[in-house]
C-alpha cells in the first residue's frame, strides 16, 4: 500500500491520530481500517470523510486534486479542505451522512486550490458507510478529475461549431456522408435549397434521401470515391432533381466535388460533398455572350449606316457648310434614336416614341402643325433607327420646301397594323396647305435614304407621291420583322 501511495501512506504512519477526533489507529473500527487499506492500495483517486467531525482522509491520487492545500488538509475537517466551494459540497456530504449517496459524471467547481480561481470538473460518487446496525459512520468517495477532458471536449465542440458555422455561411451546398452506404450526417441550408427544401435526409442514405440520382450514376461515383480514396470533381454537371414546388423534376447544372474523409489510420470513413448550383450563373453567362455578339452585330450595322449617311450627304451637298450641317443633323437623329431604344428597354422602342421625338424637334407647341395618330406599336432596334431617320428627312424637306415652310401648312401622320391578315406595318405621311409641289428631276440623298425603307424588315416598301397640295409618303413592312430584335 505504501508503494502505491507513498506520500499519503507516510502521512497515515506519521500523523498523531490520538490528537484527532478519530483517535489512535489501533482503535479504529473495522469499516475504517478496511476502507483505508482499499484506498491506499488503489491508484484511483479516493477520499474518505469520517466521523461526526468529518475528518478528511485520502490517497495520493486525490492529493493531486487538492493543489497547495495538501498535505495541510489531511486529517482535518472536510470543510477546511473545500471551504471555497462549501456551498456546493455541503449539500452532497450532508446527504451522504443522512444515508443518501450521490453520483455525478461531471460537476463543475471554481476552486482556489492553487491560490487563484480555476474552473474544474470532476466525476465522483459519494457513498455512505454504515456499521452493522445501519448507523452512518462516514462517506467513501471514488472520483476522477476530468477538467482536462472537459476542456478538450469543449475545444473540439467549439472547433466543430466553427466548422458548422463556416459550412452554414458557405454560399455552396455542403453535406457530410458517413459509411460505405453514404449516410447523411450533416447538410447545410444551401444543400437543402439545391436538392429541394423539405426533404428529410439526415440519417438516410443518398439512395434513400435523393433517390432520383441513383439512375443517374451518382451512387457508383460515391462508391468509387469511398473505395479508392480519390476525389471526384466535375464542372457544369447536369443533374435531374425532384426539387420543384410540387416535387417535380428539374434539370440543374452544378459544380460538384466529392472529397474522401479519412480517420487517423488513413482509411476512408466518409465523403464531404461540395456542390454549387450554377444553373443561373451559366444562363447569365450565355446571355452575356449573346449580348456581346448582338452588340457587336449592331455596332457593325450602325457604322455601316453612318458610312452610308456620310457618303450620301457628301456626294450631294452643294458645299461643305451644307454637308456639315446635314451630316450633323442626321447623326444627331441617329443618336437620339439610340437613346429612345435604350429608354424603351432591351433594345426596343415604340413608333409613338419616335414620332414624339421628331415632332418635339419640328413642331410648334403654340401652333401645332402635326396631327399624329396610331397604336403604341413596339419596334425593333434596327427598323427604329431607319424610321427615325426617315421621319427626320421628311420633316426637314417639309420645313425647307413643303407644308412646314408656310404658316398654313399641316402634316397628317398616321400608322396602323394593316393587311388582309393584319401582318403589316403601315405608315402615311400626308402634307397639305403648303406650296405647290413639283417632282424633282433627280433624287437627293435625303430622298434616297427615305426610299431605302426600313432596315431589318422584310418586304419593306416606300412610295412617295408628289401631289399639287403636298407630298404623300406611304411606308409598309412585314409586322413580325418590324418588331423583331436582330
Amino acid at each position: 500500500m505504501t508503494a502505491t501511495n507513498p506520500d499519503c501512506g507516510r502521512l497515515f504512519r506519521d500523523l498523531d491520530w490520538s490528537s484527532t477526533p478519530l483517535g489512535p489507529m489501533d482503535g479504529w473500527g473495522v469499516e475504517l481500517k478496511t476502507l483505508t487499506n482499499v484506498m491506499l492500495g488503489s491508484l484511483q483517486p479516493m477520499l474518505m470523510v469520517w466521523g461526526p467531525s468529518q475528518i478528511t482522509l485520502y490517497n495520493d491520487g486525490y492529493a493531486a486534486m487538492c493543489g497547495n492545500r495538501h498535505p495541510h488538509a489531511f486529517g482535518k475537517p472536510f470543510h477546511d479542505l473545500w471551504h471555497d466551494i462549501w456551498d456546493q459540497v455541503e449539500p452532497i456530504i450532508t446527504a451522504a451522512y443522512n444515508g443518501h449517496g450521490t453520483a455525478m459524471d461531471d460537476i463543475q467547481f471554481t476552486m482556489h486550490r492553487n491560490g487563484y480561481p480555476e474552473e474544474t470538473h470532476f466525476a465522483f460518487s459519494y457513498t455512505p458507510v454504515r456499521d452493522p446496525w445501519g448507523t452512518v459512520l462516514g462517506m467513501f468517495c471514488a472520483c476522477s478529475e476530468i477538467t482536462a477532458q472537459v476542456a478538450m471536449a469543449r475545444k473540439e465542440r467549439t472547433q466543430r461549431e466553427r466548422f458548422m458555422q463556416v459550412f452554414e455561411l458557405n454560399p455552396g451546398g455542403i453535406a457530410m456522408l458517413v459509411g460505405p452506404d453514404h449516410t447523411f450526417d450533416y447538410a447545410n441550408e444551401q444543400y437543402y435549397a439545391m436538392i429541394g427544401v423539405g426533404r428529410e435526409i439526415i440519417g438516410k442514405t443518398v439512395a434513400e434521401a435523393v433517390s432520383e440520382v441513383v439512375r443517374q450514376g451518382f451512387i457508383k461515383i460515391l462508391d468509387n470515391v469511398y473505395s479508392t480514396g480519390e476525389p471526384f470533381i466535375a464542372k457544369n454537371l447536369s443533374v435531374e432533381l425532384n426539387r420543384g414546388p410540387e416535387g417535380e423534376m428539374q434539370t440543374r447544372l452544378i459544380d460538384l466535388v466529392y472529397q474522401p474523409m479519412r480517420s487517423e489510420d488513413g482509411s476512408v470513413t466518409g465523403i464531404l460533398v461540395q456542390a454549387q448550383d450554377v444553373t443561373q450563373l451559366r444562363a447569365e453567362e450565355e446571355r452575356q455572350t449573346l449580348l456581346s455578339h448582338e452588340l457587336g452585330h449592331r455596332l457593325k450595322n450602325q457604322l455601316a449606316m453612318v458610312q452610308a449617311i456620310a457618303s450620301q450627304t457628301l456626294r450631294t451637298a452643294p458645299d461643305i457648310a451644307t454637308a456639315r450641317k446635314r451630316l450633323s443633323d442626321r447623326i444627331s437623329v441617329l443618336s437620339d434614336a439610340h437613346d429612345t431604344i435604350l429608354e424603351g428597354g432591351r433594345g426596343s422602342s415604340t413608333v409613338r416614341q419616335l414620332v414624339g421625338q421628331m415632332t418635339a424637334l419640328h413642331d410648334d407647341l403654340a401652333n401645332p402643325r402635326f396631327a399624329a395618330s396610331g397604336p403604341d406599336l413596339r419596334i425593333g432596334s434596327r427598323p427604329s433607327l431607319s424610321l427615325s431617320l426617315i421621319l427626320h428627312e421628311l420633316a426637314t424637306n417639309a420645313v425647307k420646301y413643303g407644308a412646314l415652310s408656310v404658316a398654313s401648312g399641316r402634316i397628317d401622320l398616321r400608322w396602323r397594323v394593316g393587311g388582309v391578315q393584319r401582318n403589316l406595318f403601315e405608315l402615311e405621311w400626308i402634307e397639305s396647305g403648303g406650296p405647290a409641289v413639283v417632282a424633282p428631276a433627280t433624287n437627293g440623298s435625303g430622298m434616297r435614304l427615305i426610299s431605302a425603307g426600313l432596315n431589318g424588315t422584310a418586304d419593306s416598301h416606300v412610295k412617295v407621291e408628289y401631289h399639287h397640295e403636298g407630298i404623300r409618303c406611304f411606308i409598309t413592312a412585314d409586322l413580325e420583322t418590324f418588331q423583331k430584335e436582330h
